[in-house]
């Protein structure tokens, strides 16, 4: 433990604190000085323990004013938190629904690719069996000269 030596309210006092917190304590302690003389200053000598309990009253206002604002920040941060792991699993969702379409999309263009390619083919085999057949009736008629 160590001792500190503080002033309050023109007044010295030695407190022990844990090593290490006395610089600490002797800011808490001068705030809370500077705060007993401003409502000194402001109420007049109406009594040190009077004027001591309402200096306590007016910071542990001024600490629950602070938490309540603190509380209702945590809120609003946790509140955007939720919203953002909405949004999170909505873009996820979007990106999974678009890939599942991406992929149905190949998979038909790969389908189209494949009726193209057969319907090349068969194409190609009409023409090979037309000019055959051409060639033939050609062959014929060459052949026949009743046909001429």
């Amino acid at each position: 433990m160590a001792n500190v030596n503080i002033r309050f309210n023109n007044k010295d006092y030695l407190l022990s604190c844990d090593e290490g917190q006395e610089e600490s304590l002797k800011k808490l302690t001068s705030f809370l000085d500077k705060k007993y003389n401003e409502l000194k200053d402001q109420l007049g000598n109406i009594g040190e323990n009077k004027l001591l309990l309402i200096t306590t009253i007016k910071l542990i206002d001024d600490y629950f004013n602070l938490k309540q604002k603190v509380s209702l920040q945590k809120n609003k941060l946790d509140d955007l938190s939720k919203n953002f792991l909405e949004m999170k699993s909505l873009a996820v969702q979007y990106k999974e629904s678009k890939d599942l379409e991406i992929n149905s999309l190949n998979s038909e263009i790969d389908k189209f690719k494949v009726k193209i390619d057969e319907t090349n083919k068969q194409y190609e085999l009409i023409l090979d069996k037309t000019t055959n057949s051409l060639q033939e009736i050609i062959k014929k008629t060459e052949s026949n000269p009743e046909l001429q």
